[in-house]
């Protein structure tokens, strides 16, 4: 049996009242955000989600807001609900998946990103994220498999100090900023020799030092470029640039030369090329001072650098 007609004007009437008092209040968001007070903005938005919870939209830029001001666990749940939509929006997809990564929950990350990359499977963002969780995952189950052997995380933040080391080794490694065991295993021979003052036989001397628990110098260093990602990807947030860290390096129109070099590193975009330091670079056969000038005036063209030993 059909509703009575004027319930129906009534339900529209009541519908549209809520549409015109989200649209208020994402009104007053965007204008508390462009002065600056995004506590403010993320007010005006939680009030325009409760008059129209139907939007997507609205519950995005909700989310979104929250995930900058470090609001995760509301931001996941918004950004859950917006993806129950089919087909589920790829924005909200990556950023869910980065806050799922950022919580150690690398499983439902990766099906976040299975989920962009089975209808869009070049998409550059979605592949350069899932190479991080990938990456994390598999740390992440590496470090649980030694912890009780290794005592990890202790091992890596023993001062460097605490080791029997020589004078002229003890202050290269000072000026170089590695402080922690840690610091030591995320460099590579290259750049320990890349120091001033730093020469055969203390490369020697660490070698031996760590060969005899068990590591090697660079086993750290997919951690290293991985943090440097995530670090630039944190500083460009918000500014709408985000998306070059996922350009392809080709986008850099680099000689032959420089390209052949960063295959050989597997540097496919511009996040994974910031992410290196000029010994790494410069240690890969045939790349001599003019590719890594090259480079660095390519990265400077889109504000970027390469990453230094302190960073």
């Amino acid at each position: 049996m059909a509703g009575d007609p004027l319930d129906i004007v009534i339900g529209a009437d009541e519908a549209k009242r809520d549409a015109e008092q989200a649209q208020q209040h994402a009104t007053a968001a965007s204008t508390a955000e462009a002065q600056g007070d995004r506590q403010a903005s993320i007010e005006e938005l939680r009030k325009a989600v409760a008059a129209d919870p139907a939007s997507n939209d609205l519950a995005f830029r909700l989310a979104y807001q929250l995930d900058l001001v470090g609001e995760e666990e509301e931001a996941i749940e918004l950004y859950e609900r917006i993806v129950e939509e089919q087909p589920a929006p790829v924005n909200a997809l990556l950023n869910l998946a980065v806050l799922y990564e950022d919580q150690g929950d690398y499983s439902r990350a990766e099906r976040c990103l299975r989920q962009v990359l089975d209808t869009q499977p070049n998409h550059p963002r979605a592949r350069l994220f899932m190479k991080d969780v990938q990456a994390s995952r598999e740390m992440f189950i590496e470090e649980e498999q030694t912890r009780d052997v290794l005592k990890r995380n202790a091992l890596l933040d023993t001062p460097v100090t605490d080791f029997e080391l020589s004078v002229r080794t003890r202050t290269c490694l000072k000026k170089m900023n590695i402080r922690t065991l840690g610091d030591l295993l995320r460099i590579t021979e290259a750049e320990l020799m890349s120091s001033k003052n730093f020469g055969e036989s203390s490369l020697v001397e660490i070698k031996t030092m760590l060969s005899a628990k068990g590591l090697k110098l660079g086993q750290g260093l997919e951690d290293a470029h991985r943090a440097a990602r995530r670090a630039l990807m944190d500083r460009l947030k918000g500014t709408g640039q985000e998306g070059v860290l996922s350009k392809p390096v080709g986008d850099l129109q680099l000689s032959v030369r420089a390209r052949k070099a960063l295959q050989l590193l597997n540097i496919e975009t511009i996040g994974d090329l910031a992410s290196r330091t000029e010994a790494e670079l410069m240690g890969v056969k045939n790349f001599g001072q003019t590719s890594l000038d090259e480079v660095k005036q390519r990265l400077t063209e889109f504000g970027l650098s390469l990453r230094t030993l302190d960073s």
